[in-house]
C-alpha cells in the first residue's frame, strides 16, 4: 500500500527535470565529478560531499535516464522511511495510527518540495533508522554491550546524515544527549557517561572529519573548510519581510501536524516501557523544529526534516482517540493529499517542464563554446553538455545579494573573469527579488560591450529566459521545436 501511495502521489513529478533548482545542481555536480571535477574546488557549493555522492550513480546514466534513476531512488527512500514510521509507531504503542502516520508522511512531502530528490528525502531515512536503533528495549537494558553498541551505530548513522546535509545537526545533538540521559537513568557513574559521550561524539564526527582529511591530504583542506563551515556562517540574511513571509508559509504547512502531535501527548500508555520511547519521539520533534528556526532561511524544503517526527507523533492521537480516527484522520489525509498535489502541480506551472527545457537546450546548442547561466537553471549545463567558465555555476551564488561575501570570491570580480573568457552563450532570467542589482547591471554591461546578440526569449514555467550569443556564434540561429510561441 505504501509503495502504491508513493507512486500515485509522486508520479506527477516523474520525468520533470526542473522540479527544483537544487536537484538540478546536485545532479550537475555529480556529473562533473564523474568527469574529474572536485567539489568545492572545480565546482563550488556548501553542501556536504555525501549529497553529491548519492547522485553519482544516477549521473552516470546521463541527464535523461539519470533523472528517472534518482527519482526512483528518492521514491524508494520515501517508502522505506514510511515503513520505518510504522515500526517506530509500534514501539510507542501507537500501532493503530502507524499506517495513517506513514501515509501522511508520503502525502505531506509535496508541500515541502519533497516530490523528487531533495536532500531530506534521502537523509530522513538515515535519521529514522538511527532512531530505531536507539530505541530502549528489555534486551538493551540488560546488556550494556548491546545497548551501547546500538547507540554508537545510531550516532554513526547521524554522522552519515550530516554528510548529506548539516541541518540534521540538532536532531543528532538531541539523540546523543538522550542516549547519555538514558545511561544516567540506568545508574551509571558520571565518569562512565562522560567517556561514553566522547565516544558518541567521535563516531558522529568521523564522516565529516574523514571528508575534511581527504581534502587536506590533497591540498584543499582550506577550500573544504570554508565551503562546509565558513560560508554558512558568512551568508547574509534575506530581508525581514521575506523571512517573515517564508516563516509563516512553513508554519502553515507544519501547523496541523504539530497540533495533532501535541494531542498525542495526552494518549495514555499501555505499558510503562512506552513512556521513554514517546519521550524520545517528542524530543526529536522539538529538536527538528529548533533546527528549522535556527537555520533561519525557511525555504519550503527546510520543513521536510520536521515532517518525519511530526507525522510519527501524529500516530498516537490519530490511532487511539475516537475523534482522531473518525474525524481528524480523514480530514488530514484529504487535506494533505489534495493540498500536496496542488502544491506540486503549481510548482510545475511556475518552474517549467521537460519540453520547455528541451527547447532551451536546442537553442543553446551543443557547443563547442562554453555556457554561462547568470540566472536560470543549472540543468542547462547538463542538458547542453557545454563547458562552464567558473566553479560558481549555481546561478544564485553570483547573482543573489544574500550570497555577497559568502561564496569565497567577489561576485562582481568573478562575473568579470567569466566574460573575459568569452562565453559563447549567456542565459539570463528576468530580475527577481533578492537579486544583487550590481551583478545584473554588470552582466548587461558586459553583454553590450561584447556585442552579444539576443537570440530570443523562451518560456520556462512562468519566466522568459533570454538567450544571448557571442558574435559569430550559430547558437539560436536554427528555429527549434516549440520556439514559435516563445521568442520575441
Amino acid at each position: 500500500m505504501l509503495l502504491l501511495a508513493a507512486i500515485a502521489v509522486r508520479a506527477v513529478a516523474f520525468g520533470n527535470p526542473v522540479v527544483h533548482v537544487d536537484e538540478e545542481f546536485y545532479f550537475l555536480t555529480a556529473q562533473r565529478m564523474l568527469d574529474g571535477a572536485l567539489p568545492y574546488v572545480d565546482i563550488w557549493d556548501r553542501k556536504p560531499i555525501g549529497l553529491f555522492l548519492i547522485y553519482l550513480p544516477a549521473a552516470a546514466f546521463g541527464p535523461v535516464l539519470g533523472l528517472w534513476i534518482y527519482q526512483v531512488m528518492a521514491l524508494a527512500s520515501v517508502v522505506l522511511t514510511a515503513m520505518l514510521i510504522l515500526r517506530l509507531a509500534a514501539h510507542a504503542g501507537w500501532e493503530k495510527g502507524g499506517l495513517v502516520a506513514a501515509l501522511l508522511y508520503i502525502l505531506m512531502l509535496g508541500f515541502g518540495d519533497g516530490q523528487s530528490g531533495q536532500a531530506p528525502v534521502f537523509y530522513n531515512l538515515i535519521t529514522a533508522f538511527a532512531m530505531l536503533l536507539a530505541l530502549p528495549c528489555a534486551a538493551s537494558a540488560d546488556s550494556e554491550r548491546l545497548r551501547k553498541g546500538k547507540a554508537i551505530a545510531a550516532m554513526a548513522l547521524i554522522g552519515v546524515a550530516l554528510q548529506v546535509k548539516y541541518s540534521v545537526l540538532f536532531e543528532g545533538m538531541f539523540l546523543g544527549l538522550w542516549l547519555l540521559w538514558r545511561e544516567r537513568r540506568l545508574g551509571y557513574p558520571l565518569h562512565s557517561i562522560v567517556r561514553f559521550g566522547a565516544a558518541l561524539i567521535a563516531v558522529a564526527m568521523i564522516p565529516t572529519l574523514l571528508a575534511w582529511g581527504v581534502y587536506a591530504a590533497i591540498g584543499h583542506g582550506n577550500a573544504w573548510f570554508y565551503a562546509n563551515l565558513g560560508s554558512i556562517l558568512a551568508r547574509n540574511s534575506d530581508p525581514a519581510l521575506v523571512l517573515v513571509g517564508a516563516f509563516l508559509k512553513v508554519a502553515l504547512i507544519l501547523g496541523p501536524l504539530l497540533i495533532v502531535s501535541g494531542l498525542s501527548r495526552h494518549v495514555p500508555v499501555n505499558d510503562e516501557s512506552e513512556r521513554p520511547v514517546r519521550a524520545l519521539y517528542f524530543g526529536w520533534l522539538i529538536a527538528s523544529v529548533f533546527g528549522l528556526i535556527v537555520f533561519g532561511t525557511y525555504f519550503n524544503h527546510y520543513a521536510l526534516p520536521v515532517m518525519l517526527p511530526a507525522c510519527l507523533c501524529c500516530a498516537g492521537f490519530l490511532g487511539s482517540h475516537q475523534a482522531g480516527r473518525r474525524i481528524v484522520t480523514p480530514l488530514l489525509l484529504l487535506a494533505a493529499g489534495l493540498g500536496g498535489e496542488y502544491t506540486v502541480l503549481s510548482a510545475g506551472w511556475h518552474r517549467g517542464n521537460a519540453a520547455q527545457l528541451e527547447t532551451l537546450t536546442e537553442v543553446i546548442g551543443q557547443g563547442p563554446g562554453c555556457l554561462y547561466v547568470y540566472s536560470g537553471n543549472s540543468s542547462l549545463y547538463s542538458r547542453s553538455g557545454r563547458c562552464a567558465l567558473s566553479p560558481w555555476v549555481y546561478p544564485s551564488h553570483l547573482s543573489r545579494e544574500r550570497e555577497n561575501g559568502a561564496v569565497g570570491v567577489d561576485q562582481l570580480a568573478e562575473i568579470g573573469r567569466i566574460f573575459a573568457k568569452r562565453p559563447e552563450v549567456v542565459v539570463m532570467a528576468p530580475a527577481f527579488s533578492g537579486e544583487r542589482a550590481e551583478s545584473r547591471n554588470l552582466v548587461i554591461e558586459r553583454l553590450r560591450e561584447g556585442k552579444y546578440a539576443l537570440r530570443g526569449r523562451y518560456p520556462l514555467g512562468k519566466s522568459l529566459l533570454e538567450i544571448y550569443a557571442a558574435p559569430g556564434s550559430t547558437a539560436g540561429l536554427a528555429v527549434p521545436r516549440l520556439a514559435a510561441r516563445s521568442p520575441s
